[in-house]
């Protein structure tokens, strides 16, 4: 598999027939921001918001993700925001194994093209496709991973947060991370 750019991919992908999800979606939930962005996140699958309106984290939980983006002084639309499913699977459930096999190469080929600097996991699912199978959320979000070439970290997802406040201070402190990693990786180019 190999696009030009976002816009050809996104148009494979509006077709796909790798799993059943894409008989019963809305719409399609490719992703959205700066296709050249130097941040990217990643979340796991669209919900019922996001599967009306074709676009990734527009419901409470990426309303709750716009203010810690706010808060640390990222601009959304300087990121790129997707999931590893482009389709909604039925009433939210978790996606399986199978239907994120069949969506990886989508967004293995939205990396390519973005070429971000850090990827962010938006919660436990996204982080054990990504960085490893045994990933820890609670032990282990905001920190640091190498893989393939990108630096890598994991947070809470915004859905979680809404379920237990408790985290969200843990969430500031990541994100302020990110913040910090990504000017610091800004720095050294200029």
């Amino acid at each position: 598999m190999h696009h030009d750019n976002l816009e050809a991919l996104a148009t494979e992908c509006a077709s796909c027939k790798k799993c059943p999800l894409g008989d019963t979606r809305t719409n399609l939930v490719f992703g959205t921001g700066n296709p050249h962005a130097d941040l990217m996140f990643v979340g796991e699958a669209p919900g019922e918001q996001e599967d009306l309106s074709g676009v990734p984290f527009v419901g409470r939980a990426g309303q709750l993700l716009d203010k810690y983006l706010y808060a640390v002084d990222i601009e959304r639309k300087d990121v790129y925001i997707a999931n590893i499913l482009k389709c909604r699977p039925p009433k939210n459930r978790d996606p399986l194994p199978a239907e994120e096999d069949a969506c990886m190469d989508y967004l293995r080929e939205q990396v390519k093209l973005i070429r971000p600097k850090i990827i962010v996991c938006l919660g436990r699912i996204s982080a054990m496709r990504l960085i490893k199978e045994d990933f820890k959320i609670s032990k282990e979000h905001g920190a640091w991973f190498e893989k393939g070439g990108y630096l890598m970290t994991a947070v809470f997802h915004p859905a979680a947060l809404l379920r237990d406040p408790r985290r969200k201070e843990d969430m500031l402190e990541d994100m302020k991370r990110i913040k910090a990693k990504l000017d610091e990786l800004g720095a050294t180019e200029s």
